[in-house]
């Protein structure tokens, strides 16, 4: 897999690869899915379960980490899994391309679809639930879906306080023009929607495209925009303590206080676009990206652990043992 492949599976390229083509009607996902190379494929996320990892990635592949060893277990998608998250032991939901949410009530053994549209054509990014039947989905282009009842319905949201000053006047003067119009356009004039995470006070924090980082107090029913000093994407975030650190493209890494306000650049040893992080029981801040990184962080100070030459890093995890595991390009691993 080149490079850009990758960015384009992770949607942190923009435009051309974006997007995987529809699966074919006639092929049944819970009998052609299931490969014996499925722990060395691309694989996107890696989240805990209680006592065991589930991690996803390509061709709606789902794996389990129990004993010790990856087991795969069927899923009701071809489609590319990007990202999953657990609300607890049991309730789980992952997310990607076509639009896709699929829900799991046994820790990760069985899933059922709940939610995919090949028309909507984007794809969800993230998955976050602050209750087990609240939660919220976000993606590409803006993408954002509620649901309040645990997933068996969702419903779009269009957050146009994300949108820049100009784009909304834009908006106003063609919906009164032209409604038909005005739908179709804003659907692409919204930043993609990369990580959404939840702040031990509990605010939400959004990071995206263009250099947005947005934050909100009422559970994502609208945000405010950060003063942020720098227009590149940034693909996740993560709390350590009392500090924030945004993270994304091109070894950009920035840290603040809880007020959002001031905020200082991480150095970096490297210019690879960091896409994963994890802070460990100890307080311990590691970061994942391409180029094979895995980088340890103290403050504003960083410090290589390893690289692996030709793959990429996006996800890192720890399992129950207290062992690291990582996910990429050429699937899951841990450090030796």
């Amino acid at each position: 897999m080149t490079f850009s492949m990758l960015r384009s599976a992770l949607a942190i390229g923009i435009s051309a690869c974006l997007y995987t083509a529809s699966v074919d009607a006639q092929f049944d996902p819970l009998t052609v899915q299931i490969q014996p190379l499925a722990q060395s494929s691309l694989l996107l996320d890696i989240a805990n379960a209680g006592d065991h990892l589930v991690a996803v990635g390509q061709r709606g592949n789902v794996l389990l980490l129990k004993n010790g060893q990856w087991q795969q277990v069927a899923t009701p998608v071809l489609t590319q899994l990007t990202k999953v998250f657990f609300f607890d032991d049991k309730q789980g939901w992952a997310v990607g391309h076509d639009a896709t949410i699929i829900h799991t009530n046994d820790g990760g053994e069985t899933w059922t679809l709940q939610m995919q549209s090949t028309e909507i054509e984007k794809p969800f990014l993230d998955v976050r639930f602050y209750t087990a039947n609240d939660g919220i989905a976000v993606g590409a282009y803006g993408l954002f879906y509620r649901t309040t009842d645990g997933g068996k319905t969702w419903q779009d949201e269009f957050h146009q306080e994300l949108l820049f000053e100009e784009d909304i006047a834009y908006l106003n003067e063609l919906k009164a023009e032209d409604e038909a119009l005005y739908l179709s356009e804003r659907s692409a004039l919204l930043p993609h929607f990369n990580r959404l995470i939840r702040l031990a006070d509990t605010r939400l924090l959004l990071v995206g495209e263009l250099g947005m980082v947005a934050v909100s107090d009422d559970n994502g029913h609208t945000f405010t925009k950060v003063d942020f000093d720098y227009d590149g994407s940034m693909f996740n975030a993560i709390q350590v303590n009392d500090s924030i650190y945004v993270m994304g493209l091109r070894g950009h890494v920035f840290k603040s206080d809880l007020t959002l306000s001031q905020w200082q650049q991480v150095e970096l040893p490297v210019e690879s676009s960091i896409n994963g992080a994890l802070v460990t029981a100890k307080d311990e801040l590691y970061l994942v990206g391409n180029a094979g990184i895995v980088l340890s962080v103290d403050d504003t100070q960083a410090e290589i652990v390893t690289r692996r030459q030709g793959e990429n890093i996006v996800a890192i995890a720890k399992d129950s043992e207290g062992q690291l595991w990582f996910a990429g390009s050429k699937g899951l691993f841990q450090l030796k």
